[in-house]
């Protein structure tokens, strides 16, 4: 009787044990290297952008909203729907400092700020460009002092206009001079004279400045000149001789050397 040939079934079993010898992790190092080139892309286009242009990217996204303005692109209207406005100008202005060429851009900006809110003592604040940089001046008036007579204690208005102040300067990486002058009245005692109090105004100037968030690091000298750089030249009694100096110097050549009485000007 003849016998069947056995009939053998061989069963091939996948191994679920990948090892060193599987591809799945080779998938996932090379997304983990395009995302890294494509972070390290992305941090090189940023330090390729202006200043301008990154506030305005900035200020773009600040007030961006998916809602409204999914599918338009930034680049599309970048200069229509994000103007450099107060928000994004103080970003700005912290990004690059205060410079010969952007320093009557923040000229007209600081007046608008002493038209809204110190309007009723708005022609005792005088702001001016000259080559050393932006120069703030306080002066005083008959019944509107910046300071105690004969004193270098600051009146409530002098708080006032050193506050406004400070809020618009205090984000702008510029140095600090802070300068004290005085009429030529003088003093019967030769122990304290103009000297001392223009000096000792100009230290409570930098003190209430800084109490309202003025970096003491950005303060490059505090200086009182008594009354040898008048304001009002031809009367030297006038009161508006009378002021606190507060000026934003230039970056670095302007800063070393800078004349207080060049360029002065009464005008606003």
């Amino acid at each position: 009787m003849d016998r069947k040939p056995a009939i053998i079934i061989r069963k091939i079993r996948k191994s679920s044990h990948h090892g060193t010898h599987g591809g799945s992790w080779k998938v996932a190092y090379a997304d983990f290297v395009t995302a890294m080139m494509a972070f390290f892309l992305l941090l090189w286009l940023v330090t390729m952008v202006s200043p301008e242009k990154r506030a305005r990217i900035a200020h773009y996204f600040k007030y961006f909203s998916l809602f409204e303005k999914s599918g338009t692109s930034f680049m599309q209207y970048q200069e229509r729907v994000t103007p450099l406005t107060k928000d994004s100008q103080s970003i700005l202005s912290s990004v690059r400092g205060l410079t010969d060429r952007n320093a009557n851009e923040f000229r007209t900006s600081l007046r608008r700020q002493i038209e809204e809110k110190l309007s009723d003592i708005k022609d005792q604040i005088m702001v001016d460009v000259f080559e050393g940089g932006v120069r703030i001046q306080l002066v005083d008036k008959n019944g509107k002092e910046m300071f105690e007579i004969g004193s270098a204690q600051p009146t409530p208005l002098a708080e006032r206009i050193l506050k406004v102040v400070t809020d618009n300067i205090k984000n702008i990486p510029n140095r600090v001079a802070i300068e004290g002058h005085t009429d030529a009245l003088s003093y019967r005692s030769s122990s304290y004279t103009n000297w001392e109090l223009s000096t000792e105004r100009a230290l409570s100037a930098r003190k209430v400045m800084e109490k309202y968030g003025l970096n003491p690091d950005r303060i490059s000298r505090v200086a009182g000149y008594a009354d040898t750089v008048p304001l009002i030249a031809d009367n030297p009694l006038d009161p508006r001789n009378r002021r606190i100096s507060i000026i934003l110097l230039f970056p670095p050549k302007n800063t070393l050397e800078i004349n207080p009485a060049k360029k002065l000007t009464a005008g606003g």
